[in-house]
């Protein structure tokens, strides 16, 4: 694991200054004042209940068009307190296939059963959703954080609507970059109220650190009682959530669109050099397919100053190793067109374009 450290639109790595290509500080907001105060050093439950907590979790409920959230240390933990306990012992998990690690854990610690459908495929959703269960639970990631895409929402919705299916969906890499207002996958695809719980980051497009999950009032209150992710744990420290209100409160729409329009940049500029791109999103995948020779490539955009990780068996299936890039606000003109520069001169060495 290589030892580093982010300054703004790079990464320095031992005496290399790269262009940073593996950020998921979307919106470029991640660079803050360090505050001081003491952590709370309790749990919520017992002690660490700071008066702020209050505050940021009626914005965020304000945020998703939901009665409540609920602040966890992180994503990971989010997914596990909420999936761990909503779902119960006769209950149905559907759980799309490219589902993130903390999903897929968190499916595994429920007493229901659980039973995995094909990517973003509707029809086989379907077919499954016709299985008997006293309830029906659909997870999915809003924008899938290997491939880029948005899940297919609107028909995914409509299919819970008709077979009473109650939907979590995981927002991570959606939330304060697409839709309006910065609202997330779901309000890009106009399915913002049909969601049942989001679980979301603060630590991405927001650039501060945590997890949240929102939802009605009533899903919240079972959490706080029963979650043990969010009980049996500190809670997260006040100034880290006082950074996380302040930049939910900012004026974040000229970091988006500035991220919007560098998507289009590196996403068009890949694509003329010869790179089959799919992605819509800020996440997009270089599909190299042998897992040796993404490391080589890896290697190869490291040495000429590009940070873009590759990405193997077992995070994605074997074959179908990657370059996942990660833009970011933070870039410049000039860097991304150094960096495609770079990606030209590597998929012609390694016979990709």
């Amino acid at each position: 694991m290589l030892e580093n450290k982010v300054s703004g639109p790079y990464i320095i790595v031992g005496k290399r200054k790269l262009v940073n290509l593996s950020s998921n500080d979307y919106l470029g907001l991640g660079a803050t004042k360090n505050l001081q105060a003491q952590a709370q050093s309790s749990s919520r439950l017992v002690a660490g209940n700071d008066t702020i907590f209050s505050k940021l979790e009626s914005r965020l409920a304000r945020h998703k068009f939901q009665e409540a959230s609920l602040v966890f240390p992180t994503g990971y933990m989010a997914n596990m307190g909420i999936i761990s306990i909503l779902p119960q012992k006769g209950d149905l998990i559907l759980s799309d296939e490219l589902n993130h690690a903390s999903i897929i854990d968190s499916c595994r610690l429920s007493y229901a059963k659980k039973i995995v459908y094909k990517h973003n495929d509707v029809y086989d959703l379907e077919n499954k959703l016709k299985k008997k269960s006293r309830r029906k639970f659909v997870i999915t990631e809003g924008i899938f954080s290997m491939n880029g895409d948005f899940s297919r929402l609107k028909e995914i919705t409509e299919l819970c609507k008709k077979y009473n299916a109650i939907i979590l969906l995981d927002d991570a890499h959606g939330d304060f970059v697409a839709g309006p207002d910065g609202r997330g996958s779901a309000a890009h695809l106009g399915v913002a109220k049909k969601i049942d719980v989001y679980i979301s980051s603060l630590s991405k497009g927001l650039g501060a650190f945590g997890g949240y999950i929102a939802s009605k009032r009533e899903v919240i209150d079972l959490a706080i009682n029963t979650s043990r992710s969010f009980i049996y744990t500190s809670a997260l420290p006040n100034f880290l959530v006082r950074a996380a209100l302040d930049k939910l409160s900012s004026n974040r729409e000229q970091k988006r669109t500035r991220l919007w329009k560098n998507v289009k940049l590196v996403r068009d500029g890949l694509a003329s050099i010869g790179y089959n791109i799919d992605s819509q999103s800020q996440i997009i995948p270089v599909i190299i397919g042998n897992e040796k020779k993404a490391v080589d490539f890896g290697r190869y955009l490291f040495s000429n100053g590009i940070f873009a990780q590759p990405i193997r068996y077992p995070t994605v299936k074997l074959g179908t190793a990657r370059i996942r890039i990660s833009v970011t606000a933070w870039l410049s003109s000039d860097d991304i067109a150094r960096s495609l520069d770079t990606f030209e001169k590597a998929g012609k060495k390694f016979g990709i374009t």
